[in-house]
């Protein structure tokens, strides 16, 4: 190897750190840029070719359900009530693109036991019970 061992993008990379660190403890204000600062990654699904394959459809079904989950940490039935009513509709919405039949059923099964479930006299009951295992059902048609 000849020459410095340490790649051009790595030199450039720690020059830029050792600039940027330095400017900032001498007190001076840097801008940046705003299109220079790399993107945050999302887990959300994103509408593309594979909009209705099965494996879309689950991570679209899960993202409900576990965006869901974050607004059952109450006690309060009313605010239950509203969080599995949205989880159903919006479980219903995403199970109906499904090119797979099976997943179609499972997705409107999931949809129906949300909506039993606002329907509930003990929303929480059910928050601590059938809601815990529901996104199982989907399990087997996520190929």
């Amino acid at each position: 190897m000849k020459g410095n061992p340490v790649p051009e993008p790595r030199r450039t990379a720690l020059a830029t750190a050792l600039f940027a660190a330095l400017t900032l403890s001498a007190g001076c204000e840097v801008d940046i840029d705003p299109g220079a600062i790399p993107v945050p990654v999302s887990i959300a699904p994103i509408p593309s070719a594979s909009a209705g394959q099965p494996k879309y459809v689950c991570t679209a079904i899960y993202k409900i359900l576990t965006d869901g989950a974050v607004r059952l940490a109450t006690d309060d039935r009313d605010r239950l009530r509203d969080a599995f009513t949205t989880m159903s509709t919006a479980v219903a919405a995403a199970g109906r693109v499904s090119t797979e039949p099976a997943q179609r059923d499972a997705a409107t099964a999931i949809s129906e036991s949300l909506s039993r479930g606002a329907q509930s006299p003990d929303p929480v009951a059910y928050r601590d019970g059938e809601f815990a295992t529901i996104g199982q059902r989907l399990d087997d048609t996520c190929v």
